[in-house]
C-alpha cells in the first residue's frame, strides 16, 4: 500500500506545472535599461548626423572656394595672355589681317575634341555678327603652312584666333574671354557688322567655290601637247576662295 502511495506522490509531484516568478520591479528595471539605451542611440546617432552635415558643408565650401580661386587664375591668365598678345613686340602677327579676325579650323571629324572646340569658337564669333574669315586648313593645306609660319611652330592645336593681326590664342582662351567679357571689348571695336541672318548667295558661307577653269577637277587639257595638266588656279581640292565673302 505504502509502494503505490509512495509512486502516487512521485507522479503528483512531477505533473505539477513550474510556476515562474514574477517580479514587476525587475521588469521594469529591464523596460528603463532598455529605454535609456534608445534615446542614447538616438542622441548618437543625432550627433553624428549633424557631424556629418557640418563635414558635408566645410567640404562645399572648401570645394566653392577653391572651383572659384581657379576660375579667377584662369581668367588672370586669359586676360594676360592677350595683353602680352596684344603689344607690338610679339612675334606672333599676321600681316595683311589688319582689319578683320581671322580664325584657322578644321571642318574634318577625324578628332572630335579638335573638331568641337573649332564649332565652340566658330559660333562664339559667329554670335558678335562682325565678319570672320574662317580658313579650314582641310580644305586648302596652304592654310596650315600659312599658321606654322605666323607662329613658327610645326604642330599646332587648332583652333587658332587672330584680331587685328594679332595672335589671340586657342580655344581655352577664347572661352576664358568670352565668359569674362573682354573678348567683347576685343571684337566689337572698329569692326563692320553683319545684318541678322547673313549668309553669303555664292559659297553658303563655306569660303570655297569650285574652280572656274577645270570645274573642280584639278586637270585642263593643254592644246599644244594635247594631253591632261594639273590646274595651276585651283588648290589641292580644286576649289578657289570665294571671291566675294572672302576678298
Amino acid at each position: 500500500m505504502s509502494r503505490f502511495l509512495f509512486f502516487n506522490r512521485s507522479n503528483t509531484i512531477h505533473s505539477e506545472p513550474t510556476q515562474k516568478s514574477y517580479h514587476p520591479q525587475s521588469q521594469q528595471t529591464l523596460d528603463r535599461s532598455s529605454s535609456l539605451s534608445r534615446f542614447y542611440g538616438s542622441v548618437q546617432s543625432a550627433k553624428t548626423s549633424i557631424r556629418g552635415k557640418m563635414v558635408k558643408k566645410l567640404c562645399t565650401l572648401f570645394e566653392s572656394s577653391s572651383k572659384k580661386t581657379a576660375e579667377l587664375e584662369s581668367q588672370s591668365e586669359s586676360k594676360a595672355c592677350w595683353d602680352s598678345c596684344a603689344t607690338t613686340t610679339t612675334p606672333f602677327r599676321l600681316s595683311g589681317t589688319e582689319e578683320r579676325i581671322v580664325v584657322y579650323l578644321t571642318s574634318l571629324r577625324g578628332v572630335r575634341r579638335t573638331f568641337e572646340d573649332c564649332n565652340a569658337v566658330r559660333m562664339i564669333l559667329k554670335g558678335f555678327r562682325v565678319w570672320v574669315d574662317e580658313r579650314d586648313v582641310s580644305m586648302d593645306i596652304a592654310y596650315r603652312e600659312e599658321l606654322q609660319r605666323a607662329l613658327g611652330e610645326r604642330h599646332v592645336a587648332l583652333p587658332q584666333v587672330f584680331v587685328r593681326g594679332k595672335y589671340v590664342g586657342g580655344a581655352e582662351v577664347i572661352k576664358h574671354l568670352f565668359e569674362s567679357g573682354e573678348l567683347a571689348k576685343i571684337i566689337l571695336e572698329g569692326l563692320p557688322h553683319l545684318r541678322p541672318g547673313f549668309v553669303c548667295e555664292h559659297c553658303g558661307d563655306a569660303r570655297f567655290v569650285p574652280c572656274e577653269n577645270c570645274r573642280g577637277s584639278r586637270k585642263v587639257f593643254d592644246e599644244d601637247e594635247g594631253c591632261l595638266k594639273r590646274c595651276l588656279e585651283c588648290n589641292e581640292n580644286g576649289l578657289l576662295r570665294c571671291p566675294y565673302c572672302c576678298s
